[in-house]
């Protein structure tokens, strides 16, 4: 599932071909996604100037003149630029076409993405999210001050977009074996120091792999076509039974919330 990183490696990768441009349509051949496409849509927003790309959590926000596109990539999205000309794949969902004669393309296999049409960011999808992990709202102090009381696992904890918003499920393997903590720790029970090296390897490991493009694990490619390459700087996620790379203990595997937590049990406690 394309997470925080792989989005806004999307939304960099669009930028540059969209700001200033002006919607010519959008085309949708598809508005059976997680939400149907408003069939108001397309006439909303034809000959808006796109003003600028936004990122929150995993929302990519497209602001125009009076609206803003905000769509979510779902579990095997893709939004790609190309000649609006080039004949569209059997899941290439929708074209938002520009003046220029290219458009953002927009592939999903499953189906599990959406496309909103908002007029504010007051969006009961974005209402309630915590800060981004890239911000200075997020730090050791604020994990602290939001795991009292908690008996969830730590990981589960990490992964609450209440308490921070795009750390998903690989994100979170690898945080937290950076900061030498087990996922099934009770969140509560987890020492401000601790929490301090955990918000510092989610923030480092996040800016690495918006650098890196991403990571590429099975459908995910940046609106270039190509695939993230930070899969191969993995540590643990992915990589149940073999070596630790910092100890040489074998990685173990647990089950958490339907995932799969990969952790070791001599370098996290």
């Amino acid at each position: 599932m394309p997470e925080l990183p792989e989005v806004e490696t999307t939304r960099r990768g669009i930028d540059p071909h969209v700001v200033g441009r002006c919607v010519s349509s959008v085309e949708v051949r598809e508005a059976r996604l997680r939400w149907p496409v408003d069939e108001a849509l397309p006439e909303l927003v034809s000959g808006q100037q796109i003003l600028r790309t936004r990122r929150r959590a995993k929302y990519l926000l497209i602001d125009l003149e009076t609206h803003t596109l905000m769509l979510h990539l779902g579990m095997s999205g893709s939004l790609r630029v190309m000649p609006a000309q080039a004949a569209p794949l059997f899941h290439d969902h929708l074209d938002i076409v520009l003046d220029d004669g290219n458009c953002l393309r927009y592939n999903d296999p499953r189906r599990f993405g959406s496309l909103h049409l908002l007029t504010t960011d007051d969006h009961p999808l974005l209402r309630h999210l915590g800060p981004e992990p890239l911000s200075p709202d997020f730090d050791g102090a604020w994990l602290y001050q939001k795991a009292r009381g908690r008996r969830m696992a730590v990981k589960q904890f990490l992964m609450d977009g209440h308490v921070v918003v795009g750390v998903g499920n690989i994100y979170a393997n690898e945080a937290l074996f950076m900061a030498g903590i087990r996922p099934d720790r009770a969140a509560g029970r987890i020492s401000l120091e601790r929490y301090q090296r955990l918000a510092t390897a989610v923030k480092a490991l996040l800016a690495a792999a918006i650098k890196q493009g991403g990571t590429t694990l099975r459908d995910f490619v940046g609106s270039d076509g190509k695939p993230g390459y930070f899969a191969q700087q993995l540590s643990v996620y992915g990589r149940s039974g073999l070596a630790c790379r910092q100890c040489a203990a074998g990685l173990r595997e647990i089950r958490q919330g339907n995932r799969s937590s990969v952790y070791c049990p001599s370098c996290q406690r």
